[in-house]
């Protein structure tokens, strides 16, 4: 009989969904598509949740669209398909944080490591709330495997699909024309 209750490799079952979030300590991801990149706000709902608000780069938000009113509510993000290899799973990762976005620019303008297609990324999240800092690695170039290229493959993922607020894992997937993103996103 075991004097432990648990196993000595048991570990609380993290929630997982279609979004990676950034974990305390390493998330080591791969990127699969490229990125759509825009503004993004949040709206407070009735009901105590949020919504965020997107819309494309060349398509900013005006300070009266803002349901809070305040243009530092305004966040410029990136939204990219991924591997996570924690979760063993295709994700979208959004990226808000500039450090973050910064480095990884970095990297792909570099000579020495080119597109960020090609190798594994390490983002090492340290503390909490405003004293959180992230730190970005890339890890030497290695082929993609066979069986992410085969998810990604089957995946039906349409990144556009968050201007709009409809769900981008929908198995409808269909152009999005950004004309059609309302002007008034209050509603």
């Amino acid at each position: 009989m075991s004097d432990n209750l648990l196993p000595d490799n048991y570990e609380v079952p993290q929630k997982t969904g279609n979004y990676m979030r950034w974990q305390d300590g390493e998330n080591k991801f791969r990127f699969l598509s490229s990125a759509i990149i825009g503004w993004e706000t949040w709206q407070d709902l009735p009901d105590g949740s949020r919504k965020p608000l997107r819309t494309p780069m060349d398509k900013p938000f005006s300070v009266e669209k803002v349901p809070s009113g305040d243009p530092m509510d305004i966040k410029h993000f990136w939204a990219v398909i991924v591997w996570n290899y924690k979760e063993e799973k295709i994700q979208i990762l959004e990226i808000t944080q500039k450090g973050i976005q910064k480095s990884l620019r970095a990297l792909e303008r570099s000579k020495d490591w080119g597109s960020l297609l090609d190798y594994d990324i390490l983002v090492t999240k340290e503390g909490q709330k405003l004293e959180t800092e992230y730190h970005v690695n890339p890890v030497p170039p290695k082929p993609l495997s066979r069986e992410i290229e085969k998810v990604y493959a089957e995946s039906n993922i349409d990144l556009k699909a968050l201007y709009t607020g409809t769900d981008p894992f929908s198995a409808k997937t269909t152009e999005v024309d950004v004309n059609d993103i309302p002007d008034d996103l209050s509603k």
